[in-house]
């Protein structure tokens, strides 16, 4: 899912609900945000100051942060066609993903991506989560399957690609227009997209 525009088009939408649909005013938001990496209280916290609302607008800040951008959130349809060819053959596709279970799985909902997939580990229900050993251990039990021969796909090195490493499996990081910078392990791979990464994974499956 292209969580960045699914951002850009709360944040679009926002704005102008608030009077405020300039150019600057949307791309603080966005800047804000910092890819989903600012904890949403404190985005929660700093978009209600940007835009001079009263304290009692915090909760419901954090809420619409928390569930008014799945609303934006599109399957691309290339991604679905890489799964379902990963499928067809032969292999087993399970989400691993930290967050809430409530929350996640309404984006997985929303987006039919949970129709599309063998499994899903959230790290709430798991109590554990990326990069932890277990979580890998978990997603991989939980399809009936061991993570013999696995590979990681995610666009978060310290939470995806340091996990895949420390289990020594191979993976391919979503580069999205990134250098890689870490210094004491790398991927496998690179890829632009996640539909990319997935044929790139197919084509290295044991005949």
């Amino acid at each position: 899912m292209d969580r960045a525009a699914a951002f850009l088009a709360w944040a679009e939408a926002f704005c102008r609900d608030h009077h405020r649909d300039d150019d600057e005013a949307v791309t603080g938001l966005v800047e804000a945000d910092a890819d989903g990496y600012t904890p949403r209280d404190g985005l929660a916290e700093s978009v209600r100051e940007r835009f001079r609302l009263s304290p009692g607008a915090f909760a419901a800040l954090v809420d619409d942060l928390r569930w008014g951008m799945a609303d934006h959130l599109e399957l691309e349809p290339r991604v679905v066609d890489a799964v379902r060819r990963a499928r067809t053959t032969g292999w087993t596709v399970v989400i691993v993903t930290n967050g809430t279970v409530e929350q996640q799985q309404r984006k997985l909902r929303l987006t039919g991506l949970d129709e599309e997939v063998d499994a899903c580990v959230i790290s709430e229900a798991a109590g554990v989560k990326k990069p932890s050993p277990e979580i890998f251990h978990l997603a991989a039990s939980t399809a009936s399957e061991t993570l013999e021969g696995a590979w990681v796909i995610g666009d978060s090195a310290r939470a995806d690609i340091a996990g895949a490493h420390g289990l020594s499996l191979r993976s391919v990081w979503l580069r999205r227009g990134r250098t890689w910078d870490e210094e004491d392990f790398a991927p496998t791979l690179e890829a632009d997209d996640c539909a990319q990464a997935i044929d790139l994974v197919i084509a290295r499956r044991p005949s």
